[in-house]
């Protein structure tokens, strides 16, 4: 006999959007349920930087810093290739904030602007050069959630500084070691780890019931409305009963090959996120008959992969899963410059990440390839003396995933790459360099290319300088993703619709499960996080008010 237990509503994914979703639907007076597949929750929000952006958000008004839903709209719409939907799109910049404010009275977050952190398309309409939309996570005090402090996905890694504290939020990277050990001692955590930990503290608090290694199955139906879902634990078919409605909030799909295949533009063959990713709600949506959207897109990242890095195991089915971390400041730095398979430059370096995809997946009809695809990152003694690459730091021993050459042919050789080419492409970039300019792809241009570079450096001086010293070294650059983007439709209610465009009674969703509100866009650092907490707090709240009428 199938054990059968009921509640309001079930949340399916304890991550972000899920325990946002969570509260707003205790708040709405309903009980909840919140099941996790893994022995650890957080997923992707829980390893990533925990940034968080959201347009006109209390902190800038506090600030006096405008900004207003007219800007916001017309950044997104100067952006939009079609793949937007308005509904949703205008849910996510009118609700935004309340969803911040929400959090902000259930001590489930605490945030502060990142000062001088530019939204990523500096030349549209509506967008904020000084910054004021992407905003940090205080630190949070781990010791706060008992035996729960564990339960917490961290990928094998805790970051006890703010992300305001580090080169990626402009900081120094430096904490006095004094001020360090307090933070040791007292298991204070910054980035995600701080923005999951306050959402389950919260959660906790209410005593709304979170439960881990408890897979969703399959979605059940009676009478065309969603009333609950089949979960395994323990090896165990049981039957949760939801009596309001079940939210999506499981993630994207991009651990999942065949899914990939089916729906990617391009490749997407080295993912910075966890392995659990494998597109469970996707499969659910899709039984239930949803209607999909923006599926040939992702966060889209260039990641190298470093031999012997593995994923802790967390209940995914692909076991000793590669991780591979992302590129975002090693790229960006002077003496450097990133070609491909023919030893020739195909973008600025340190355009953002997510619109870089563009460039990695470029398809030559000729040799019907992928012709920018692996990449490599060259970089010279210079850069390798003064700056670190992954978790390499300047004067440490070489790990085997950094090539090293005497000279550029000797490392064109290593690479397989033509000699004569990166030669001449070597040459032609460090005879711009001494001068700071990019004619070929107007690098350190933007305010945005310069913010992560060594911003000691003068202008676009930050970003540029001649790959000339050797030896010479390079690493491999693959595409990777925070996530997937596409999913299941909703509305501005975050109901689930069909392929007919209508409401599937009882489902809701919310976070990479969904067809992201921004469709591909990347607004600015941040742009995951924001629509997913936001239609987390819409879907709660409406599961908890429509599901009660």
């Amino acid at each position: 006999m199938t054990n059968t237990t009921t509640t309001d509503v079930l949340i399916i994914g304890a991550g972000a959007a899920g325990l946002t979703a969570a509260l707003a639907a205790h708040d709405g007076g309903a009980k909840v349920t919140v099941i996790e597949k893994g022995g650890k929750l957080g997923g992707t929000a829980a390893i990533s930087g925990g940034i968080v952006w959201v347009p006109d958000n209390p902190q800038m008004k506090a600030k006096g810093i405008d900004d207003n839903r007219d800007d916001a709209l017309a950044y997104f719409r100067s952006l939009d290739h079609g793949e937007m939907n308005t509904e949703t799109l205008e849910a996510f910049v009118d609700q935004g904030s309340n969803a911040l404010e929400f959090l902000n009275t259930q001590d489930a977050l605490e945030l502060h602007i990142l000062d001088g952190y530019p939204d990523y398309y500096l030349d549209h309409p509506g967008a904020k050069t000084g910054g004021g939309r992407a905003l940090d996570n205080a630190l949070f005090d781990f010791t706060a959630l008992g035996d729960w402090a564990d339960k917490i996905y961290n990928g094998g890694d805790v970051m006890r500084m703010m992300l305001i504290e580090t080169p990626l939020g402009g900081g120094s990277g430096i904490v006095e070691q004094e001020e360090m050990q307090r933070r040791i001692d007292g298991d204070l955590r910054g980035w995600g780890q701080a923005l999951i930990g306050r959402l389950l503290k919260a959660c906790l608090d209410r005593d709304i019931d979170v439960l881990l290694q408890t897979r969703a199955r399959k979605l059940i139906s009676e009478e065309g409305r969603i009333t609950g879902v089949t979960v395994t634990k323990g090896g165990v078919d049981q039957t949760i009963n939801a009596q309001r409605g079940v939210i999506l909030a499981t993630g994207g799909f991009e651990w999942d090959e065949e899914l990939k295949t089916t729906f990617l533009r391009g490749p997407l063959t080295a993912p910075a996120s966890p392995p659990t990713n494998t597109g469970d709600g996707l499969k659910m949506a899709l039984s239930a008959g949803a209607g999909l959207g923006n599926m040939t897109s992702a966060w889209w990242m260039p990641t190298l992969s470093m031999s012997g890095a593995r994923w802790p195991d967390n209940g995914a089915p692909q076991k000793d899963a590669q991780r591979s971390m992302p590129v975002l400041i090693e790229r960006t730095l002077p003496h450097s410059l990133m070609v491909n398979r023919q030893g020739k430059r195909f973008c600025n370096e340190a355009n953002n990440y997510s619109a870089l995809a563009g460039a990695f997946q470029s398809f030559d009809p000729a040799t019907y390839d992928y012709h920018n695809l692996p990449a490599y990152l060259i970089m010279d003694s210079q850069y390798l003396g003064r700056y670190p690459i992954a978790s390499v730091m300047p004067g440490d021993p070489l790990p085997d995933w950094i090539v090293q050459a005497a000279d550029l042919p000797s490392l064109a050789r290593a690479l397989e790459v033509d000699a004569e080419q990166l030669q001449a492409t070597v040459s032609a970039f460090n005879m711009h360099a001494e001068s700071a300019t990019d004619p070929e792809f107007g690098r350190g241009e933007s305010a945005y290319d310069r913010f992560y570079g060594d911003r000691s450096r003068p202008g676009a001086a930050a970003t540029l300088g001649p790959v000339e010293v050797g030896p010479f070294y390079a690493v491999e650059i693959n595409m990777g993703a925070l996530g997937t983007n596409g999913g299941a439709r909703t509305n501005g209610m975050a109901q689930v619709l069909d392929v007919y465009g209508e409401v599937i009674s009882g489902l809701y969703g919310a976070g990479n499960v969904i067809s992201n509100p921004t469709g591909s866009v990347y607004a600015g650092a941040g742009g995951t996080l924001g629509p997913a907490l936001t239609f987390g707090y819409i879907a709660g709240k409406s599961a908890a008010q429509l599901g009660n009428a």
